[in-house]
């Protein structure tokens, strides 16, 4: 009998096998959610046990005070949390609860201490903006920000993320909705360095949070989400603007009528005078921020005792307030033999602008940077009293000259540094390599990018007025490195917790080195182009100028106080007569005479030795005209487009006399013999080599470069 063949089918066997499946799926998940559900029960009502009574959470600190002293212990500046007066629930105008409610958590009233909505909705964005490295925010109730703000830090990832959901869930078990309200108002931080809402109303209006009007709890209620970007005392507009959308909400919300919202006017609310800040800021700005690296104390209160003379940070200020070109901005910073910072003014006017050009800003040092094209060339067996030859060079199709555009031929180093030639600078940065010269500046302390093309030697490459100044420091600490420091020591409740130890083992360049640096560097300021910085007692610098006259510096050392002097535009336009020999040298003399006047006169190993003879006009002490050089990004010379023939250098006009120093003089002023009465004078204009025309390449961009000075 034949077997009848089955009716069942593989197809009728697979909804069975797939019901059995998702049976186990779902009961899988139910029994993982009830698990999770169990388990964040457990988490939750742990947290409310460990949770303080409301009485302890009203009396804990909201954040860590710091007073900061001048070195002489003067306290020049207190900064951290203001906490004003605690005001109870029943006393916080109506106004401010509601603007707060309204902007930050609208379903305050209605949510378990986290809002499923506002997660929905930050998962929503999170899928959107995937794969961008965009903050998920907005999904915070005002129990989550209380969380924060007592338990948690501000640190952004999922593990805080996660803490802070349960805090919030065990925040709401155990205080009722008016005492959260209470403890956020009271503590949430509105900037200025003010929290809660009586400090943030005395520091922005004067008065005490009971007091504040419908506009100015709006105003308040919108520093919230950026206590910089809308804080009132420095952006006005922004905060109004702020305090609109605010009442917007409170009319969507219902805590307003439009009638009510439209009658409030916060452009018209009146803010407290603020504070009168000085220049010393520029420097509690820098150095505050180190104590991050220094100490771990986030808690306690601090001193923190600093290495700024408060005699020098008034001097300084009033030396750049005095020189500084209409429409420039300057900068100083001052550094003793071991690096402490003794004065620091990162512009004309900390109110007007807090931006420290002394720290922060980056710009081509001009001559300056030939500090490490002749360190290298020392460095590398050349001695001061080489003979040179100041004569046409091109290195690699970059054909640089010199200011007057002539060429003095042969001359010590010393002459040429003093005269800042160069011609000669090129030849040495060929000689020694661009990339060593490279390497000298970042040994001696340069952090910015260096470029290796040929016309760097001329300081083409950006750098920071105090890495520059530490780099002259380290000369005249005999090569010896010199680091920048501004903080001396920190005490928490009278306990030394950070102690700064000075390390002079790091040694750049051999002291001899340094000693025939410093005997160029003098020469500089004695004959050179740096003459306004004499004052009185034996100087060493370098000035620098670049193209259009943009920046001036003058960079120098005196007595173990080397100080460094930059102005410019913020905008980087040019300053009519601005030249490192001008402004910047005069400046750095108004402020060295009285910085070291109580300190006791100090020579240098090597004695100051004069030039030859005056082979180069001083340019910057004569305000020879820029004269609209530019390169190309390989360093070739080009016509500046824009360069106005007004501008162009006029003829020389120098005669043999002016060019040569009386034989007899030299003897008495150098102590050595002078050049035989029958040397060949120096060459005159008509006898020069006139300089290489420059070839322009259309392709390549414009970069600015002064070539001398």
């Amino acid at each position: 009998m034949a077997k009848r063949p089955s009716s069942r089918t593989p197809g009728k066997r697979a909804p069975g096998r797939f019901r059995r499946i998702l049976k186990w799926v779902i009961g899988g998940g139910i029994a993982l959610a009830i698990a999770g559900i169990v388990a964040l029960m457990i988490a939750v009502y742990t947290a409310r046990a460990s949770l303080p009574s409301f009485e302890e959470l009203k009396s804990s600190p909201n954040g860590q005070m710091i007073r900061v002293h001048a070195a002489d212990g003067t306290v020049i500046v207190s900064l951290g949390p203001s906490y004003g007066e605690w005001i109870d629930y029943s006393k916080i105008p109506a106004p401010m609860r509601e603007a707060m409610v309204s902007i930050e958590d609208r379903r305050f009233r209605k949510h378990w201490g986290v809002d499923p909505i506002a997660l929905a909705r930050i998962t929503k964005f999170a899928f959107d903006h995937r794969g961008t490295d965009r903050r998920l925010q907005g999904a915070s109730t005002i129990t989550q920000q209380v969380a924060r703000t007592i338990f948690l830090s501000n640190k952004y990832d999922v593990g805080r993320k996660i803490r802070e959901m349960i805090l919030a869930l065990a925040l709401e078990r155990k205080f009722t909705k008016d005492q959260i309200l209470e403890l956020y108002l009271n503590k949430v931080y509105f900037g200025g360095g003010a929290y809660g809402i009586d400090a943030a109303s005395r520091t922005f209006f004067g008065h005490p949070a009971t007091n504040l009007t419908l506009s100015e709890s709006a105003v308040i209620a919108g520093l919230v989400k950026a206590p910089s970007r809308y804080s009132p005392t420095a952006d006005a507009q922004a905060a109004i603007g702020r305090a609109s959308v605010v009442l917007d909400v409170m009319v969507e919300t219902g805590a307003l009528t439009r009638a009510e919202a439209d009658a409030a006017a916060p452009a018209d609310v009146k803010l407290a005078a603020a504070p009168k800040q000085n220049s010393v800021r520029y420097f509690t700005d820098w150095a505050l921020p180190q104590l991050e690296v220094l100490i771990d104390e986030s808690v306690a209160p601090l001193d923190v005792w600093t290495t700024i003379d408060l005699k020098m940070q008034n001097a300084a200020t009033a030396a750049i307030q005095a020189n500084t070109p209409a429409g420039a901005q300057g900068a100083l910073v001052s550094l003793d033999r071991d690096g402490a910072v003794r004065a620091m003014v990162g512009g004309r006017d900390y109110v007007s602008s807090i931006y420290n050009r002394a720290t922060q800003a980056t710009r081509q040092p001009g001559s300056a940077f030939k500090l490490f094209v002749y360190l290298a060339a020392l460095e590398a067996g050349h001695k001061v009293d080489d003979r040179v030859v100041d004569e046409p060079v091109t290195i690699g199709g970059w054909s640089p000259r010199n200011n007057s555009g002539r060429f003095s031929g042969e001359m010590t180093l010393r002459s040429a540094f003093a005269y800042s030639i160069n011609t000669v600078a090129a030849k040495l940065g060929e000689e020694v390599g661009f990339g060593t010269v490279a390497d000298m500046a970042r040994r001696f302390g340069i952090t910015t990018p260096i470029n290796t093309q040929p016309a760097m030697v001329l300081g083409t490459s950006n750098v920071r007025l105090i890495d520059m100044t530490r780099a002259f420091a380290s000369v005249g600490q005999k090569g010896v490195a010199v680091t920048p420091y501004g903080i001396t020591r920190v005490t928490a409740n009278g306990a030394v917790i950070y102690q700064h130890e000075v390390d002079t083992s790091r040694v750049l360049v051999a002291p001899y080195v340094a000693a025939q640096m410093t005997d160029l560097l003098q020469t500089a300021v004695n004959a050179g182009s740096g003459r306004a910085a004499q004052i009185g007692r034996p100087v060493a610098g370098k000035t620098g100028t670049t193209t259009s006259n943009k920046d001036g510096w003058f960079v120098g050392f005196s007595t173990g106080l080397t100080t460094g002097v930059w102005m410019g535009r913020d905008d980087n336009k040019r300053v009519g007569g601005l030249q490192g020999g001008t402004a910047p040298a005069r400046a750095f003399a108004a402020f060295m005479k009285p910085a070291v006047a109580d300190r006791p006169v100090e020579q240098f190993e090597t004695q100051v030795t004069l030039p030859e003879w005056q082979v180069e006009p001083d340019e910057e002490a004569y305000g020879s005209p820029d004269n609209g050089v530019y390169v190309d990004q390989d360093g070739n010379p080009v016509a500046r487009p824009d360069a106005d023939p007004a501008e162009a250098p006029p003829p020389d006009r120098d005669s043999e006399e002016q060019q040569t120093i009386d034989e007899d003089w030299l003897d008495r002023m150098t102590g050595r013999n002078a050049p035989p009465r029958d040397a060949p004078p120096p060459l005159r204009q008509q006898d020069r080599v006139p300089p290489r025309e420059p070839q322009r390449d259309q392709q390549r961009p414009l970069q600015e470069v002064r070539p001398n000075e």
